[in-house]
């Protein structure tokens, strides 16, 4: 099995969920793509079955804010301060999607313990919520109001946010491991009541932090990226076949 680490920029929402399904769709079975990638300008990506009419398009417009969607599942994220995340590993590696899941989230806690020992509070979710009741609530349609099974959290709080799919001979997943603050601005961007929105907020603040107000200073993103693909190398003891370094559009 040959390991590819691609090592992205900044790029348009629209470049980077078409990067990650091009991936998949191209993938080879002996072949496993980690990919690490930002976004310019910010975007609010909903879901591949979250229906747009929950976005205010002008008021996004108006700020710069791009709007698209994932082709996995999952509920609405403000891709802003933080750095992004992609797997495709091919079903022929005898992992099940859930094994992925877990794996994947283990070997990106590896690598924030090498970024910095403080995170050392790190660890997977151990329980699965009831997604079903969750949708019905006023948070349902943001993706950090609530932590799935074998996401990362750091102290009872979630980190890092993913999402999966299963395709023909491949399972992509992606998911975004928060920096800095400003991805509880995505409130600003859906339609709800202001008093919505200040109970939404008061639950992001409640179940989810941030590199950054864990350590009380800014992310080096430069040395996140490397900290991390050496996690993920560590944790699947492997040594990526070559790293390409692709330029922003």
């Amino acid at each position: 099995m040959t390991f590819r680490f691609i090592d992205h920029g900044a790029n348009t929402g629209k470049f980077n969920m078409s990067f990650d399904l091009r991936l998949a769709v191209n993938c080879k079975e002996d072949e496993i793509y980690f990919r690490l990638y930002q976004w310019n300008p910010y975007t609010l990506s909903l879901g591949a079955n979250q229906s747009i009419d929950e976005v205010d398009i002008e008021r996004a417009k108006k700020d710069n804010i791009d709007v698209v969607h994932r082709p996995t599942g999952g509920r609405a994220i403000l891709h802003s301060e933080e750095l992004t995340y992609s797997v495709v590993f091919p079903l022929s590696f005898g992992f099940s999607p859930k094994e992925i899941y877990q794996s994947v989230s283990e070997a990106l806690i590896n690598g924030l313990l090498i970024y910095d020992r403080r995170l050392d509070q790190t660890m997977l979710e151990s329980l699965q919520p009831n997604f079903p009741e969750i949708l019905k609530s006023k948070s349902g349609g943001v993706c950090f109001a609530s932590t799935a099974k074998n996401e990362v959290k750091f102290s009872g709080k979630k980190l890092i946010g993913s999402a999966q799919k299963k395709m023909k001979h491949v399972v992509l997943q992606h998911g975004s491991i928060l920096c800095g603050v400003k991805h509880k601005e995505l409130i600003k961007y859906l339609k709800l009541t202001e008093t919505s929105k200040s109970e939404i907020i008061q639950e992001m603040n409640q179940k989810t932090t941030e590199i950054e107000t864990i350590l009380n200073e800014k992310v080096d993103y430069k040395r996140l990226r490397k900290c991390l693909t050496l996690g993920f190398e560590k944790h699947f003891n492997i040594k990526f076949d070559n790293v390409a370094v692709a330029e922003s559009v």
